[in-house]
């Protein structure tokens, strides 16, 4: 990779952006670098396994030419995560069922984003259908942590966070359930949002209705998040609770941010044990508000009843998209998947009125927080990155999990609540593995998260080289 080459890759995406805006590089140049990039990383990484590159020059130089919008980014590569359609590109969603699915039109999110002179380059890397927080799939293999390549990623939108990490790309699409872009972004130190419902739209497939599982940004600054942010959002017809776009754009109010008034930190939710490193890591994270006049408190809404309701209403979710794949097609689907829809398919109408009713006490009980405090902070995830080859996380401080999906608990209820959640970094394990602060927000409050996690973030230490577990460049020895 040459001296240029490697600049470019290294560059933020506003700044990137900004020479693509003055005409001091072009879409082609930072096309190549990419491609470059990833050839280089990606054999150590498996983070983009599908690349569209003739596509993606097609509308590079269609940008130049003025027959398609520059917008907001100007022409800018990023990754579009294997859930999401991209016309004319392999779509598998992770699953031999698709691997050989093409197709024709774009969803939403990726109309929104090549509107605004984004050019997708590739597909991330995800586990099947985005079920589980560890990248795998039987189509793609595992993706490997770039600080480590012996561990994992996290997941879903695990590929899209170690293409950040690595340079391969200045900006990902994720998308996050059950912190599917929070848990990721906090094992690859970059940062990942996951917005309130709407605020990026979905479809035209799955479920309009869905308010638990949305799109968002991923980036390796709060300002690259929010410039991506801003890139996405935006009505569609066909997506009922869509929403339109701030007055003041996510980029400026990240550029005005002010420290919060009262932040309340808790090292677990309430809703499960948490590694004492990374406890301790996301505690001293938290008390950097302090030294910025915010008060911070030892303070968490009741979540008790969380749990318990997520897998509920996950289940539901499940059974209703994926119903007919285990008709179809159940010796193709993972044992995960076929759990999670069987659970949905054998809840009773009274499990679902509870998990109703309990969901609705959670949002109370959260938006109460939120008349006394500006945002609650707690760890993004209740470990750091294990070994690549496990499945998921079975066991944290003697306490062991029943499902794939319990260790991720902490991440349950921003979602139920329908708030904003950033993973901001906040520091380093005493073997160099990344830990991530969770910064949640009132619902709708996008902007302010992402203004806190400017104030909070440090210089950003990626892109990075893949290491191995000695800590070796493997590009360079």
């Amino acid at each position: 990779m040459s001296d240029k080459t490697q600049k470019l890759c290294y560059l933020s995406a506003t700044d990137t952006v900004a020479l693509l805006r003055n005409g001091d590089i072009s879409p082609l140049e930072l096309i190549d670098a990419a491609a470059s990039r990833i050839e280089e990383t990606d054999p150590h990484l498996n983070a983009i396994p599908t690349l569209c590159l003739e596509r993606a020059r097609e509308h590079g130089r269609a940008i130049m030419a003025g027959k398609r919008p520059a917008g907001l980014l100007h022409g800018l590569p990023i990754a579009v995560k294997d859930l999401n359609e991209v016309a004319g590109v392999r779509t598998t969603y992770g699953s031999p069922i698709y691997q050989d699915f093409v197709p024709q039109y774009s969803d939403y999110m990726v109309q929104n984003l090549e509107a605004q002179g984004a050019v997708v380059i590739g597909k991330s890397n995800t586990p099947e259908f985005g079920a589980g927080a560890s990248t795998f799939n039987e189509v793609f293999g595992k993706t490997c942590n770039p600080w480590n390549t012996g561990k994992s990623v996290a997941g879903s939108s695990g590929g899209a966070a170690a293409a950040l990490a690595a340079g391969q790309v200045w900006l990902a699409t994720g998308s996050d359930l059950g912190g599917s872009l929070r848990t990721p972004a906090s094992f690859n130190s970059i940062i990942g949002l996951r917005p309130s419902p709407g605020r990026v739209p979905h479809g035209p497939k799955g479920n309009p209705w869905n308010t638990m599982s949305v799109n968002g940004p991923m980036g390796r600054t709060a300002a690259d998040t929010a410039l991506m942010l801003d890139a996405m959002t935006g009505q569609q017809r066909g997506d009922p609770i869509s929403l339109a776009a701030p007055g003041v754009s996510f980029l400026d109010q990240v550029r005005q941010a002010s420290p919060p008034r009262r932040v309340g930190f808790s090292p677990n939710l309430g809703v499960g044990p948490v590694d004492p490193e990374v406890q301790a890591i996301c505690e001293r994270a938290a008390q950097r508000f302090a030294g910025m006049g915010t008060a911070v408190d030892a303070a968490c809404p009741d979540f008790s009843e969380a749990v318990d309701t997520f897998q509920t209403i996950r289940a539901i979710l499940f059974a209703n998209a994926h119903y007919q794949h285990l008709q179809d097609h159940r010796d193709q689907l993972k044992p995960e998947v076929i759990w999670n829809i069987e659970k949905g398919l054998a809840l009773k109408a009274e499990d679902i009125v509870r998990a109703e009713q309990a969901r609705a006490r959670l949002l109370s009980n959260i938006l109460a927080y939120f008349e006394e405090y500006d945002l609650l902070l707690c760890p993004t995830a209740i470990v750091p990155p294990f070994d690549v080859d496990m499945r998921y996380v079975e066991e944290v401080n003697g306490e062991r999990f029943d499902n794939y999906i319990q260790w991720i608990s902490i991440a349950f209820p921003a979602t139920l609540c329908s708030c904003p959640a950033v993973s901001v970094p906040a520091g380093f394990t005493a073997t160099g593995l990344p830990v991530g602060l969770q910064i949640i927000g009132p619902p709708r409050a996008e902007g302010r998260v992402l203004a806190a996690a400017a104030l909070l973030e440090q210089d950003p230490l990626t892109p990075i080289d893949p290491r191995d577990a000695d800590g070796r460049n493997l590009l360079h020895g």
